[in-house]
């Protein structure tokens, strides 16, 4: 790993992103960064492009094109605007992609990177929900690979035997429930947006902190791993670790259970996925089992937290229904954020768009050239009828 590798960070702006450039900071690292782009935080990403030089910044609000453009004044840094741009970054043909754009918006970029080869780093869980096999089967074709970088696909990544595939009896992602773990359906139907986002172990961003309170998160890592270790849904299972150090487990036939831990610290399995095959020295924090005394595990709520069962339903139903599940979500919980909706109407939100659906989903199920039309129609049908219940709801107070 002496020689530089070449780069693209896809939402280097978000805190996957962010955690991303610090890690080769804190690895000294030899990196070449061809692009990095970003959603609509122009500071930040202008604060990045002088420090790393990429060839080109790219801010996907094409509105904002002008203001980027002011910042790098002089700088030699080619700037560009648009998702187009982003697709056009992501093709680039680095040797490595980091994947971290939030939303159904990062399938389109990561799907460009898969056709070009390049090993993928994917922090995007959308990508996989909404068009799993044919992302896969893309990055195989062109010679490249899709390495997990969300802790628990990382940690089941790095335990899975692949001599030992056909013997998995099960695989358990683990959940550190939330900060709504211990509330009661009353506390939590009065819940705010910002009770919502206060995670108790991780940093991150408003949708997918929304989703870890909801364990919708936990909904879409299981389609996610379903789709990476060829599993089906009904040998996945969901464990709350409030500790968040075993990040997930693989159960084999024989009775031996296999897990990887570490604190919670996403540049952990951003190493790995960098690094893979080898390891990354770098100064990672340390595990410390002794200080911390006891690691405790329980059973999800399934009458609190129905986005578990929610997400089995759409992974088993196959076709379109995981792509307009996680596009209903999106909606929801932007709902949630903007205060139209309670906490507790986010899932019954998702499962009612579902059922208004009536087989729209199958269109997702088409593979290579047309995965990506197919995901972005059902996207798009679902997202209008979640809309629509949305402002049929009574307004929350």
């Amino acid at each position: 790993m002496t020689a530089a590798r070449t780069v693209v960070v896809l939402g280097s702006t978000g805190s996957i992103g962010v955690s991303t450039l610090d890690l080769f900071d804190q690895s000294g690292c030899e990196v070449e960064i061809l692009a990095l782009t970003a959603g609509r935080n122009v500071e930040k990403l202008a604060q990045q492009a002088l420090r790393w030089r990429p060839r080109v910044a790219v801010i996907e609000q094409e509105s904002l094109l002008g203001e980027l453009r002011e910042r790098l004044t002089g700088s030699g840094i080619a700037c560009a605007g648009g998702a187009l741009a982003v697709q056009d970054a992501a093709a680039m043909g680095a040797d490595w992609v980091m994947s971290a754009i939030v939303g159904a918006a990062g399938l389109a970029p990561t799907l460009a990177a898969a056709r070009m080869g390049s090993v993928i780093a994917l922090a995007n869980k959308e990508s996989l929900v909404c068009a799993g096999p044919a992302l896969l089967e893309t990055a195989r074709l062109a010679g490249g690979k899709v390495i997990p970088v969300d802790s628990e696909h990382s940690a089941i990544f790095q335990v899975l035997q692949p001599d030992c595939i056909t013997r998995v009896a099960r695989l358990i992602l683990t959940a550190s429930g939330g900060p709504f773990r211990t509330w009661s359906r009353e506390q939590m139907a009065l819940a705010t947006p910002e009770q919502a986002v206060a995670h108790p172990n991780w940093s991150m961003g408003a949708k997918i902190s929304i989703d870890s309170a909801t364990m919708m998160n936990k909904g879409l890592e299981m389609i996610e791993a379903s789709y990476l270790f060829s599993t089906p849904a009904e040998r996945i299972d969901v464990l709350i670790h409030p500790q968040s150090v075993i990040h997930s487990m693989v159960e084999y036939e024989d009775g031996s259970t296999l897990a990887q831990l570490g604190p919670p610290d996403m540049r952990s399995p951003i190493a790995c996925a960098f690094a893979w095959p080898d390891r990354l020295p770098w100064p990672a924090p340390k595990l410390d089992l002794a200080a911390m005394g006891q690691l405790t595990f329980e059973a999800p709520d399934a009458a609190r937290f129905p986005a578990i069962a929610i997400a089995r339903a759409a992974l088993n139903a196959g076709g379109g229904a995981p792509a307009a599940m996680n596009a209903a979500n999106e909606i929801a919980v932007a709902a949630f954020l903007d205060r139209k909706i309670g906490f507790l109407d986010i899932a019954p939100l998702v499962s009612d768009t579902l059922d208004r659906m009536n087989g729209v989903g199958d269109l997702a199920a088409s593979v290579g050239d047309g995965a990506l039309e197919g995901a972005m129609m059902v996207d798009a049908s679902a997202r209008r009828v979640a809309a629509e219940a949305v402002s049929q709801r009574p307004v929350f107070h």
